[in-house]
């Protein structure tokens, strides 16, 4: 049985995490973190780590990024491997999860999704090939609680498909403060936020009188869950390093 320590267990992610655990015959969550502690789990939740004195062995994160720094600390002063899956992390604390793989085992992807995974490696395969006679455009629409634009989903498309570009394009946001046309050398990224839309990410190939177009919609916040519990099962056992989707859709 692998015991997990979810942050962010009181958050709308991590009642979905919670409830789809509660089904694992092969893993049970012991343990949570979270700011909210008004909600009753079946595990203890703590607001301050230190005070966390559970046996455990992989860390989910599905919070916020204020919390990355506190959850690296204990995760590297207890050498627990670790799954982050919070978006909008920005590029020192990126850094901090690699820095920290040198120490433990780091789990990090942008999407949980094997879909988005799966769409990520279509794209790169498509770039290659029309990068020279198509735009490329990216449009990402989300819920509107969701606090960072664009998606992390979204850069990480863009870096996707500018690592295989022989020449590589710089992002450009929304337009609406250029009144200019467009450039050859950019991949526009566009941001939607509306109403309770789970995730939708759209990647369009524009050429001259063709369009080809590129979706993943998640109809549920279950897939995400889904992916932290296979990650956190993946993680369990294992030597420190840097992972990723990659590794675990191959099985590495």
């Amino acid at each position: 049985m692998i015991k997990i320590l979810l942050s962010g267990c009181n958050g709308a992610m991590g009642q979905v995490i919670t409830r789809l655990a509660e089904k694992k015959e092969n893993l049970k969550i012991v343990a949570g973190y979270d700011v909210n502690t008004s909600i009753k789990n079946t595990y203890p939740v703590f607001d301050n780590l230190k005070e966390c004195n559970v046996d455990i062995d992989v860390i989910i994160d599905f919070s916020h990024p204020q919390a990355l720094e506190s959850l690296l600390e204990f995760a590297l002063a207890k050498k627990i491997p670790s799954v982050f899956a919070t978006t909008g992390l920005a590029n020192s604390q990126i850094n901090a999860l690699k820095a920290a793989s040198k120490d433990i085992p780091v789990f990090y992807a942008a999407n949980m999704s094997i879909g988005v995974n799966l769409l990520i490696d279509l794209v790169k395969k498509a770039a290659k090939v029309l990068e020279k006679d198509f735009d490329i455009e990216i449009v990402e629409k989300h819920h509107n609680l969701k606090i960072d634009a664009p998606s992390g989903t979204a850069l990480a498309i863009a870096d996707a498909v500018n690592s295989v570009l022989d020449e590589k394009q710089k992002y450009v946001y929304d337009r609406h403060s250029s009144r200019k046309k467009r450039s050859k050398k950019e991949i526009g990224i566009h941001a939607v936020r509306g109403g309770t839309i789970v995730g939708e990410h759209s990647v369009i190939f524009a050429g001259n009188d063709e369009i080809i177009e590129i979706n993943h919609i998640a109809m549920s916040k279950e897939i995400f869950a889904e992916g932290a519990l296979n990650a956190a099962v993946f993680m369990h056992g294992k030597g420190a390093g840097m992972y990723d989707m990659d590794d675990l859709i191959q099985g590495k």
